[in-house]
């Protein structure tokens, strides 16, 4: 029986647009990202990279981005948030069937934007039981220390969870310890449609 339900955060609530930070890049003839940097990326949505530093980082490898360009390249990955889909969420917690977990990879810079372009988005925050920012808690999916962490402050067992996230990599982790999932299709599936199309998965 499914008693609580964990939501990913990009692509399930809120539009992405995964290209349009190397598109804007581009645009300044930044075509291609050293290792290093991934891997400074990986840090930033962990915490362990500040967002002064993770500018800092860009910077030194490509001196004709400003920090403003940085920022603005950065976030422009990050579209529209659909106010019925806050709508959806919010219905579900005043039913309190189950419990609500938003877990989402993200980073300072996304979070801060987001905090002032959505009207909602304390209201929307505020709809869940446990809301997990990568950032925050200095783990991300898919690594599987993140879901156990999940389970242990909310005492849930993975086969009373569904998942529910965009990216195939961390549902397949989910699934591997016993989570019930659904690797959401942005383009053809939304996430207000949970208990109809979906609802063989309770």
């Amino acid at each position: 029986m499914i008693k609580a339900i964990i939501f990913d955060f990009g692509d399930v609530f809120i539009n992405l647009d995964k290209e349009g930070t190397n598109r804007r890049l581009k645009e300044m003839n930044i075509e291609e990202l050293p290792g290093a940097l991934t891997a400074r990326n990986r840090d930033y949505e962990q915490g362990f990279v500040t967002s002064d530093e993770i500018s800092e980082h860009y910077r030194t490898h490509f001196p004709q981005l400003s920090h403003h360009q940085f920022v603005e390249s950065w976030n422009s990955m990050l579209l529209d948030f659909p106010e019925y889909r806050y709508r959806f969420i919010k219905k579900l917690a005043e039913e309190r069937n189950y419990k609500l977990i938003l877990l989402s990879n993200t980073n300072e810079n996304h979070i801060e934007y987001i905090k002032q372009n959505v009207a909602f988005f304390e209201d929307f925050k505020n709809c869940f039981d446990a809301f997990y920012l990568s950032q925050e808690i200095g783990m991300r999916k898919p690594n599987p220390n993140i879901f156990e962490f999940v389970l242990k402050e909310n005492n849930l067992k993975a086969k009373n969870c569904l998942f529910i996230d965009d990216t195939s990599e961390n549902t397949e982790t989910a699934k591997k310890l016993g989570f019930h999932i659904w690797n959401i299709e942005p383009t053809r599936e939304d996430i207000i449609d949970l208990f109809t199309t979906k609802s063989d998965l309770f």
